[in-house]
């Protein structure tokens, strides 16, 4: 008889196994990511994916849920956003700023605009497009 292995679970992306504090960690700091942004309730729901934007403001209260495969995917690349921009924009402000103004590499939409598309590669198309800019190719 054929040796069986086990697969992997479900719905679990490699390299995406954050523990719960490390989701907690990620939760607060968007919170604190979407204030400094300017973003509001709405557009942090569509953010984070389409949740229900009193689950968002339950987060702003320290009530976090569960967060699935998606969800973690996504705090993640805005994660990787903020310290993309931190990186490219010695000064803070000017980062946060970058997010809201218009950008010629977008259309001559703002990174916003395309963050709000919804889709988890709308948040990958802004990460590795500052990835680019930040490092020598």
């Amino acid at each position: 008889m054929p040796k069986l292995y086990p697969l992997q679970e479900a719905n679990v992306l490699p390299g995406m196994n954050f523990s719960g504090n490390e989701i907690h960690a990620m939760q607060r700091a968007v919170i604190n990511l979407f204030d400094r942004w300017g973003v509001n309730d709405a557009q942090a729901a569509v953010l984070l994916g389409g949740i229900v934007a009193r689950t968002y403001q339950r987060w702003k209260v320290g009530e976090y849920g569960r967060v699935g495969p998606d969800l973690a995917a996504r705090l993640s690349n805005l994660m990787g956003i903020h310290k993309a921009l931190r990186l490219l924009f010695k000064d803070a402000r000017r980062g946060y700023g970058w997010i809201k103004r218009p950008n010629q590499d977008f259309g001559g939409h703002s990174a916003l605009h395309i963050l709000l598309g919804g889709q988890l590669t709308d948040l990958m198309r802004v990460r590795r497009y500052l990835d680019a800019n930040r490092s020598a190719w």
